[in-house]
């Protein structure tokens, strides 16, 4: 890949990162590179096409994710095969994964956060904020535990969703984030016990 297409999406994804995608101007993004507008254009054409392409970066890189941990990549209307697949052993390694994915790595916990600063501003980073972080994910859960034959498959992905949304915050604001990634593994795998004892079906 070239480097300095590289590096122009970046950075500007650090910038909208952030600042919010609103408040970046593509001069600014130039000017945090040393290079003028003009050599940016040579790469992408405007502000949007370094979205766009920050944007099908992350749906690549989500749909390698699911891949590489055997997970179903799409809706279980559209892939019921893949969920009747899934095992709670994959579902548990996944999560933890994932979880380091939206934290750890860079570019994912970057555009995390540029969805979470932009959501209230912009409609469609709303959008993009409940299909990556939050209803998304939830439903997500709620068809695999409904695969799993978890009794009441929603109300379970709440909570268990809803744990791992708050751990989030929890390791941005953590000064030692390596111990909020333990106690991370630690409750999800307390969920996993939870479950199996509370209907038998989500046992190792």
């Amino acid at each position: 890949m070239n480097n300095t297409k590289e590096d122009i999406l970046i950075t500007a994804l650090h910038l909208f990162a952030a600042d919010g995608y609103e408040a970046v101007s593509v001069s600014r993004i130039a000017g945090e590179l040393a290079m003028t507008k003009g050599a940016l254009y040579k790469h992408y054409r405007n502000k949007r096409h370094i979205f766009d392409s920050i944007t099908e970066r992350m749906e690549q890189r989500d749909a390698e994710q699911a891949v590489e941990y055997r997970m179903p990549e799409d809706t279980r209307e559209n892939a019921l095969a893949e969920y009747d697949r899934a095992s709670p052993v994959q579902f548990i390694e996944y999560s933890k994964a994932q979880f380091r994915y939206w934290t750890c790595d860079d570019f994912a916990a970057s555009f995390r956060r540029m969805l979470t600063v932009e959501q209230y501003r912009n409609g469609e980073m709303q959008q993009l904020y409940q299909q990556y972080l939050a209803s998304g994910p939830e439903g997500y859960v709620a068809d695999l535990f409904e695969s799993l034959g978890i009794d009441n498959p929603e109300e379970k992905a709440a909570q268990f969703y809803g744990v791992m949304f708050l751990f989030y915050s929890i390791y941005d604001g953590a000064e030692d984030k390596d111990e909020i990634l333990q106690r991370f593994d630690r409750t999800i795998d307390e969920f996993a016990g939870l479950f199996t004892e509370a209907s038998g079906k989500f046992g190792y």
